[in-house]
């Protein structure tokens, strides 16, 4: 028997209670502790240490402790009767110890990203984002060389890749919430340091991708035709032919890409971002060199383009999948979820894939009311559209660097809102630069060097038409990316999804009024409010006075409600 003096989490020291003398407690004693008959212990913390006093005992009743008062500028008092001076030296050593980690840890925290000037924190979060970068890169480019490729072969089938790229890479934003549920789940239990539950978890959700896939690869293989032909109208039931064989042949690549998609999560919740981006850029080397002999070479047009970009995904995918086990886990290891926890990953997710769903849609509405307008517009609007697309990811490690280190922000142990609004300050400035280059070099290659997309000049004409809103719509992304990052932090979801599903009501209503009007110059005016819109609702709330950077009760609101589930 003793007591345990905690001088920290890790720092304990353990006195014999035969060295105390201990007396029988009168009912008029300073302190009287009722202790249990089985082992327990009762902490004494002091406001100006930040310790704790721990005394264990098992098997006593009633008994009087002597206890000291140690703060700040105080040693351990040495009027404790019947404690050796050995005791007393060891525990002077581990308090002056322990001062020293403290001093250490607050010259840390002056270097951490929440307490740098704008521009140290911008250099930060530029060093951050660089491999994040690349990662988001890699799935629109697969797409763009594609169109590179067979933009140069046929304007038909060019055509053909609007509606085929919506069934097979917009619907795939639809299972981001794999993504998110993932990240966060492995996050969690990395802070636990629990490595079974961390196993467990991506066991399950690998389950849940592949399952996934494989509904999808069904549903193509079912109903894909049907789809194209809905989506494209009867103007254009030539391009369906075409647009059907590229989905059919990329459908074999569905179970893979979302096995694929958990596993990466699961690597950058561990911090771990060049494992994927390893395996990306080979899928991507792969893709260019497949679609040049394909269909250059070869001549297999839409389909030779296709066939290369599902052998890069399953590439992609596999490698995904061995940087796990690389890391010691069981990749292969699939586990049926229970009730419990599918109801668990879609009460996580399913803000997050209401948000997504009203992007999708937008972008499916975007094209399907652009392919009612002929052949030629069609192709220049799939190449306008896979530019955007290659241009705005660009925004995405913003929001990922927001939802890095905005959390601890808010809902950490140095919460401190000041620092966030501070950080907050520096993604908007980041992400209205990198807005400003994008719409400026994007608009360009377009306006400039339109052959690099097809030799065809009608197709370049109609490009050139919608140039300003193209640059409008491009320019106010990576900014409104970081914001709604900054939501998905603070946990704000509830208004996130709704009020971009209120962006898709309205802005659907804009698009079909300015699409039968002005035709697709009408179609990108009305995407360059979308983006306007979420850009304007999303920085409302932060800067809101009840929002998460300048009302405590919001944040401790939701601290409460993460500390229950």
């Amino acid at each position: 028997m003793g007591f345990e003096l905690l001088v920290s989490p890790r720092s304990t020291i353990r006195i014999p209670l035969r060295k105390i003398p201990i007396q029988k407690s009168p009912s008029s004693t300073p302190l009287n502790l009722h202790l249990p008959r089985y082992s327990s212990a009762f902490h004494f913390q002091n406001a100006n240490f930040p310790s704790n006093l721990c005394l264990a005992t098992s098997g006593i009743k009633h008994y009087r402790f002597v206890t000291a008062c140690v703060n700040r500028t105080q040693e351990l008092i040495d009027d404790v009767p019947g404690i050796p001076t050995e005791n007393e030296d060891e525990i002077e050593q581990i308090f002056e110890e322990q001062e020293e980690k403290r001093d250490v840890a607050r010259k840390i925290e002056k270097m951490e990203l929440g307490s740098q000037t704008i521009w140290d924190q911008m250099k930060e979060i530029v060093l951050f984002t660089g491999p994040a970068t690349a990662l988001w890169i890699c799935g629109p480019l697969m797409s763009l060389i594609d169109t590179v490729v067979i933009g140069h072969g046929s304007s038909i089938e060019l055509a053909a890749l609007g509606p085929a790229t919506v069934v097979c890479d917009y619907m795939s934003y639809v299972f981001m919430f794999l993504s998110i549920a993932t990240s966060n789940m492995v996050a969690t239990a990395l802070a636990r340091q629990n490595r079974e539950e961390l196993q467990h978890h991506i066991s399950v959700l690998l389950f849940v991708g592949l399952v996934c896939g494989f509904i999808m690869l069904l549903f193509t293989k079912l109903l894909g035709a049907a789809t194209l032909t809905a989506f494209t109208g009867p103007k254009n039931a030539h391009v369906v032919p075409a647009a059907n064989t590229y989905v059919q042949i990329r459908g074999f690549a569905w179970p893979a890409l979302l096995v694929g998609w958990v596993a990466q999560s699961a690597s950058l919740g561990m911090k771990d971002s060049w494992g994927p981006l390893k395996a990306l850029a080979a899928a991507s080397f792969l893709n260019v060199i497949g679609a040049i002999v394909l269909c250059r070479v070869l001549g297999y047009g839409i389909a030779g383009a296709a066939w290369a970009t599902l052998v890069s995904q399953v590439v992609a995918g596999y490698m995904m999948i061995q940087n796990l086990n690389k890391k010691g886990f069981n990749a292969y290891a699939f586990s049926i979820p229970s009730g419990k926890e599918i109801l668990a990953i879609l009460g996580l997710a399913a803000p997050v894939f209401i948000t997504m769903i009203s992007k999708v849609a937008f972008y499916a509405l975007l094209i399907y009311f652009a392919t009612s307008m002929g052949t030629h517009t069609m192709a220049a609007h799939q190449v306008m559209v896979q530019t955007f697309c290659m241009c705005t990811v660009w925004g995405e490690p913003l929001s990922q660097t927001a939802q890095s280190f905005i959390p601890e922000l808010i809902f950490g142990v140095n919460r401190s809102l000041a620092k966030g609004r501070l950080l907050l300050r520096s993604l908007l400035t980041i992400g209205a630069i990198i807005g400003l280059l994008l719409g400026i070099v994007g608009t360009s290659v377009p306006w400039l060097f339109p052959n690099i997309f097809t030799p065809d000049q009608m197709i370049a004409r109609e490009m050139h038409k919608i140039l300003i809103p193209f640059f409008i719509a491009l320019s106010v992304t990576p900014p409104a990316l970081s914001l709604e990052g900054t939501l998905l932090a603070g946990r704000d979801l509830r208004y996130l999804s709704l009020s971009m599903s209120g962006c898709f009501s309205l802005g659907a209503v804009v698009l079909w009024f300015l699409s039968t009007r002005y035709g697709l110059q009408g179609c990108w005016f009305a995407l360059a409010g979308f983006q306007w819109a979420r850009f304007s609702m999303a920085l409302q709330r932060v800067l809101s006075p009840n929002g998460m950077f300048y009302s405590e009760g919001f944040s401790q609101y939701k601290l409460q409600k993460l500390s229950t589930a």
